[in-house]
């Protein structure tokens, strides 16, 4: 893990006390995939995992950390299963068939933090990694694992709670937080289809060059940006955007379609 500050910090706008992840089973190498990065090596997967609960640790969560279900090769990607807000809980219905299975396992460590919780229900599907929080207003991707249905519940949920939703369908990526994030102070990290995108015009951006793609799905996590190894040009551009990073090598869940934001949930 490295660790980079600069003269000022990321000034949160809102500030996580508690993060919940999930251990990578044996059978994460049979994960879901899209990429064609080969299989992952689940020792280096571990390894990886836990720099991950210790940069969350550092950055000054308290870090729940949810044992492995074999029976699930993709549950350590928990953001996928709910999204959370300070007063209530959204258990969603992820897209893939093979995943759904995930939310019965969640949602007992929900319903220990939260009393409120709403679900998104069939034939609505609707993926974590497709919701972005900005201060009080949300951007719902519509991907191949989020529908329109899953996006109108939840917008219709969100809406009723006093915040603002807006839905955005995706031209080539994945998920919505793979080609942006949010990392405070009015400032996103874009790449590709994002860049130019008039939904996100009206915040500063920090524009990730072709080739460092990837690095776009980062976290802001209170004082600092965690952001994976072996993006020089993107981090380099957020240090002097004036936050400060911690740096994570993420190769084993890059190979199966994750980043660092899919690997946590955070309140």
């Amino acid at each position: 893990m490295l660790r980079e500050s600069t003269a000022k910090s990321a000034q949160a706008a809102k500030m996580f006390h508690n993060t919940i992840v999930k251990r990578p089973g044996s059978t994460f190498i049979n994960g879901l995939t899209t990429s064609d990065l080969g299989t992952p090596i689940l020792e280096k997967a571990l390894e990886q995992h836990d720099a991950y609960i210790e940069a969350l640790k550092e950055c000054g969560t308290e870090v729940t950390v949810l044992q492995s279900n074999d029976q699930f090769p993709d549950s350590t990607f928990v953001e996928d299963t709910a999204v959370l807000t300070a007063d209530f809980a959204i258990i969603s219905n992820p897209g893939a068939k093979e995943r759904n299975g995930e939310i019965r396992e969640i949602e007992p460590a929900i319903k220990s933090f939260f009393d409120k919780i709403y679900y998104i229900k069939a034939p609505g599907t609707l993926d974590g990694g497709d919701i972005l929080q900005i201060e009080d207003h949300f951007y719902i991707g519509i991907s191949a694992r989020t529908n329109q249905e899953g996006a109108e519940q939840l917008k219709q949920i969100l809406e009723s709670q006093g915040y603002n939703a807006t839905i955005v369908p995706l031209q080539k990526f994945f998920h919505l937080k793979t080609g942006i994030a949010y990392i405070g102070n009015q400032t996103i990290v874009v790449a590709g289809e994002f860049v130019d995108h008039p939904d996100f015009n009206s915040y500063q951006k920090i524009i990730v060059p072709p080739e460092e793609e990837y690095a776009a799905n980062c976290i802001r996590v209170n004082d600092y940006i965690i952001v994976p190894s072996g993006y020089p040009q993107t981090k380099q551009k957020i240090n002097e955007a004036g936050f400060q990073t911690i740096e994570l090598d993420t190769s084993e869940f890059r190979k199966l379609d994750g980043g660092l934001s899919c690997l946590s949930l955070r309140f």
